[in-house]
């Protein structure tokens, strides 16, 4: 979080405008009213921003607090993305409907992607090789026909001091490449 808090001045159907977002920055994702709904920055003026709400926006009220994540509107990629569906802003709807029924209710979250399922991580490198961002480690079967590759992450490079196969969670270390632990996630 960045810890910049706005209040809700204006409320109109999806569309809020939040004062005292100074910091923020154009497409952050924010955090709206005490459901926490999720929304975008669609346009900044000073300390005031226009906020579109990927939520009902019902029940609303001027005063709430709007609060910055600091970061744009992302989805998650690892294993198990392609066995699911998923609503506009990245939930999974199979979890949403176990936990709340046939109707999303508005400010539910839920975790992408299930990060206790583990997955046959298998290698195509091995220690000792260099590699950069965008290079393939390994793949999971994810499914008959998709092998899902797990690459180097943007920013990393050097060379791979550690990497195994097995069955590994989403969140676990998988190789590492220097010091930097790589997950699949």
């Amino acid at each position: 979080m960045t810890n910049i808090k706005g209040k809700i001045i204006k409320v109109s159907g999806p569309l809020i405008i939040a004062d005292g977002m100074s910091g923020a920055k154009m497409f952050d994702v924010v955090y709206v009213g005490a459901k926490r709904l999720i929304g975008e920055i669609i346009e900044l003026r000073g300390e005031k921003a226009s906020i579109q709400v990927y939520e009902e926006t019902g029940g609303l009220q001027v005063g709430e607090t709007v609060e910055s994540s600091g970061s744009p509107l992302s989805i998650e990629l690892a294993p198990g993305i392609m066995s699911g569906i998923f609503d506009g802003i990245g939930r999974p709807l199979s979890v949403i409907r176990t936990a709340a029924g046939d109707r999303i209710t508005t400010g539910i979250s839920a975790e992408g992607i299930d990060r206790s399922k583990k997955w046959d991580f298998i290698p195509t490198k091995k220690a000792g090789d260099a590699v950069v961002a965008g290079d393939i480690l390994g793949f999971v079967k994810e499914t008959e026909v998709i092998d899902h590759k797990i690459l180097v992450p943007h920013g990393v490079n050097g060379t791979i001091t550690k990497i195994a196969s097995g069955k590994f969670t989403i969140t676990e270390t998988v190789a590492e490449i220097g010091k930097t632990p790589v997950q699949m996630l």
